[in-house]
């Protein structure tokens, strides 16, 4: 067969990920605090980026490109649970938006535009703007003082730092000192000591019984059971300390699996006590810290804030909006840029310029793409669940992606990334977007189908009420909902009630036979 040399024309159809998609898809899926850092990093990247809120005032800006929207233009939902998306536009600082968000940016510099009146600025002697004023960084007062209130703010103190502190009181055998820093390094978070002695023994050339003695010492340090191996060690440090670890109570902590599986019988026989005995021993334990490290903190806890917020209005609809404290407010500096390219920069200067430019507003259009998807995704979601806004958890829907991107004329994975780590507050508490997502479980006798998360309310409503006499097992459970019209498996029951944390039939009955 001869090989032979054609030329063929070939029509196709490919998905270009450009960096400037992948960077909009990304920040689409991004968290508040993501959001904040990703932002951050891009204004000390990029010298064309500023902050809006670190203008001075009455500062106009350098540019649009403000990326909040405005509350007044958030959906109203009317009566019949429909949104208002007649004004699409969202504000800025310059007014809104010109180009729609499909439209390609420009980044050519135009050397001949004549600089606007805005974007003027006297920087002869005595008229520029002070660093402190433009950066808005706290600046000296009129009399040349100045007093850094965080050089006063005394510095987080860890759980290592504080046992070390302690073990430096403790013993001053630098050879001691050498081993229970070893040991304390071993300590997680919790206070646990999680390392093998017998390694941390080996790996520094010291006897087995030097390390016991010096992690014993640890276990006596603040907080109470510090330094222990398991929970059982920390339980019994702490009732060391409080002069309660008779035998009673070393039988007790000793199968502490009962304690977990409410077997109050069998600790009765092992303790030989009363049942009014094996209580009170309970209740004591259950008063000590099961994690003594934890009092110290680990990584710093970042409180949830809601991107979206849901208030009633008087004519029974829902107003919808995005929290503007959460979303940054840009702004691109063309005076700066402007500037460099009259100086006759040169062609580096010109090419990094340039690159800026386009790289700022992209940006820019990236977060305003963001806010209009996170708050049509949001108002969808609000409209499809007007029944539990309106009267509670019961009565929420079953719905899944494909109903929201289908309604607003989306891909299911767009709808994904937006309600992933994105939080609304609604007169009901506060939630993630994706809680508003439940299976549907079918009706008995045909109908509409129920959410699984409405029938796992309906359990957790039927075990509270639940009287010691008459303890609902699974199947009763069942029984019950079925006549309900709710069609569902024990199995499932089952399920749904060990994700609420509630035990069997059999330990509630014990649990409630003690009280």
């Amino acid at each position: 067969m001869a090989l032979t040399t054609k030329l063929l024309l070939r029509q196709g159809q490919t998905l270009v990920m450009t960096p400037q998609l992948l960077q909009a898809i990304k920040l689409l899926q991004f968290s508040n605090v993501e959001l904040a850092a990703f932002v951050q990093e891009e204004l000390e990247r990029n010298p064309l980026l500023e902050r809006a809120d670190d203008l001075p005032d009455g500062e106009p800006g350098p540019a649009a490109g403000d990326s909040e929207p405005d509350a007044d233009n958030a959906p109203d939902f009317n009566e019949a649970g429909e949104a208002d998306w007649s004004s699409e536009a969202l504000a800025t600082d310059r007014g809104s938006l010109e180009a729609s968000l499909g439209t390609e940016l420009s980044n050519a510099f135009d050397d001949d535009r004549p600089v606007a009146a805005n974007e003027t600025q006297d920087f002869s002697e005595g008229a520029g703007l002070s660093a402190n004023s433009w950066s808005g960084s706290p600046g000296p007062s009129g009399d040349g003082d100045w007093t850094n209130l965080e050089a006063y703010v005394a510095a987080e103190v860890s759980l290592r730092d504080h046992l070390a502190a302690q073990l430096g009181l403790a013993t001053a055998d630098p050879v001691d000192r050498m081993i229970g820093q070893a040991l304390i390094d071993s300590i997680d978070d919790s206070g646990y000591f999680t390392d093998s002695l017998v390694e941390v023994a080996a790996r520094l050339g010291a006897p087995l019984d030097r390390a016991e003695k010096i992690l014993a010492l640890i276990q006596t340090f603040e907080p109470s059971g510090v330094g222990a191996r398991n929970l059982a060690e920390c339980i019994a440090i702490q009732l060391r300390e409080k002069d309660r670890f008779d035998p009673a109570m070393q039988k007790l902590v000793a199968h502490l699996d009962l304690v977990g599986k409410r077997d109050y019988a069998a600790l009765r026989k092992l303790c030989n006590v009363s049942a009014e005995d094996v209580a009170d021993m309970i209740a004591e334990v259950r008063k000590l810290d099961p994690k003594p490290g934890r009092v110290f903190g680990g990584a710093p806890v970042q409180p949830v804030v809601a991107d979206v917020s849901v208030r009633p209005l008087p004519d029974g609809s829902w107003h919808v909006e995005l929290n503007s404290e959460v979303l940054p407010r840009l702004l691109v500096n063309q005076v700066y840029a402007t500037r460099v390219i009259r100086a006759k920069a040169s062609d580096v200067d010109r090419s990094f310029l340039s690159n800026c430019l386009q790289s700022a507003n992209w940006l820019t259009k990236s977060l305003e793409q963001r806010a209009r998807t996170i708050l049509k995704v949001a108002s969808e979601i609000v409209r499809q669940q007007d029944m539990f806004f309106s009267r509670g958890v019961e009565y929420l829907k079953p719905l899944n992606l494909k109903t929201i991107a289908d309604a607003i004329g989306m891909h299911e994975s767009t709808v994904s990334r937006v309600t992933s780590n994105k939080y609304i507050v609604t007169p009901r508490g506060l939630f993630e977007l994706k809680y508003f997502f439940t299976a549907a479980i079918a009706s008995h006798n045909g109908g509409g189908a129920h959410s699984a998360e409405a029938v796992r309310f309906r359990i957790k409503q039927m075990i509270d009420h639940e009287s010691a006499d008459e303890i609902l097992s699974d199947d009763a459970i069942v029984e019950r909902l079925k006549s309900s019209n709710v069609d569902i498996a024990r199995r499932t029951v089952a399920k749904y009630r060990e994700s609420l944390r509630i035990p069997s039939s059999v330990e509630r009955r014990r649990l409630k036979a003690l009280h």
